[in-house]
């Protein structure tokens, strides 16, 4: 039987397996990386697999696919992970990663935030702070990737109490890991009054707390000489006027609309 707490990780594993079976392309030497990759190997059995530690434990241009599997958020170097990762890639070789996007469990940091404030006057990390989509996108270029895609999908699950949201989070490792995070044990109370305002603020009409996860998946790929290239700027055989069926004006062309 499954373990129901890692659910996150069984969509997300899900979600990457239909994005490669799209690609029309075999791979024979795949790789995953990641700290808890059980539901990512179950569907690809025989792979790889390599803890997100800071080096990765991967040979140079040895896989055809790489997985980076619910890691990524962890990272104190995220364009290290993607850059290694291509180095460790073929030739046109797939990369793949899926991790927990900014609006991540917005509804419990906002509700530990609000009770913290109540309860002591001030704030501290307890949730960890995760990139918005717009942002991300771009640390596929960054890492030397081609073709970069980066898309994302929302879950909401319902929970009956703010208990039973945390212990998914343990099961799936999602735990408060920051080094800036107080040591000591929180007061009952914190939770207590925190649990209350998310039911007073993020509570469906059935009375169950709602928690939201973002899944963000970026996809590239190891530059070759195959693949498409953009052109030259200039090297068009054909005008854009004529496509969309307009007139063409110069500049300084007085019958030009925009210079009257």
């Amino acid at each position: 039987m499954k373990n129901q707490e890692t659910f996150l990780h069984q969509e997300a594993a899900a979600d990457v397996e239909e994005r490669i079976l799209e690609v029309n392309k075999s791979f024979t030497s795949p790789a995953i990386v990641g700290g808890l990759v059980g539901a990512f190997s179950e569907i690809w059995p025989g792979a790889t697999l390599a803890v997100d530690s800071d080096r990765l434990d991967l040979a140079p241009s040895a896989h055809d696919l790489i997985i980076h599997a619910m890691a990524l958020h962890w990272a104190d170097d995220p364009i290290g992970q993607l850059v290694q990762s291509r180095l460790a890639l073929k030739p046109d070789g797939l990369f793949v990663a899926a991790f927990l996007g900014g609006q991540t469990l917005h509804e419990l940091r906002t509700s530990l935030a609000e009770a913290e404030a109540k309860l002591t006057g001030g704030l501290s990390p307890r949730v960890l702070p995760m990139g918005d989509l717009r942002d991300l996108g771009g640390l596929l270029q960054r890492a030397g990737f081609a073709l970069p895609v980066a898309d994302n999908r929302t879950i909401r699950v319902r929970y009956k109490c703010l208990s039973d949201l945390v212990r998914d989070l343990r099961g799936m490792g999602e735990t408060n890991a920051l080094i800036s995070r107080h040591r000591r044990v929180p007061p009952r109370a914190l939770f207590e009054l925190a649990e209350s305002i998310y039911a007073s603020a993020f509570k469906d009409a059935d009375g169950y707390l709602i928690a939201t996860f973002e899944l963000v998946f970026l996809t590239g790929w190891s530059p070759d000489a195959s693949q498409p290239q953009p052109l030259r700027p200039g090297s068009a055989a054909s005008r854009l006027s004529d496509a969309l069926g307009v007139d063409e004006h110069s500049a300084n062309d007085p019958s030009n609309p925009e210079q009257r």
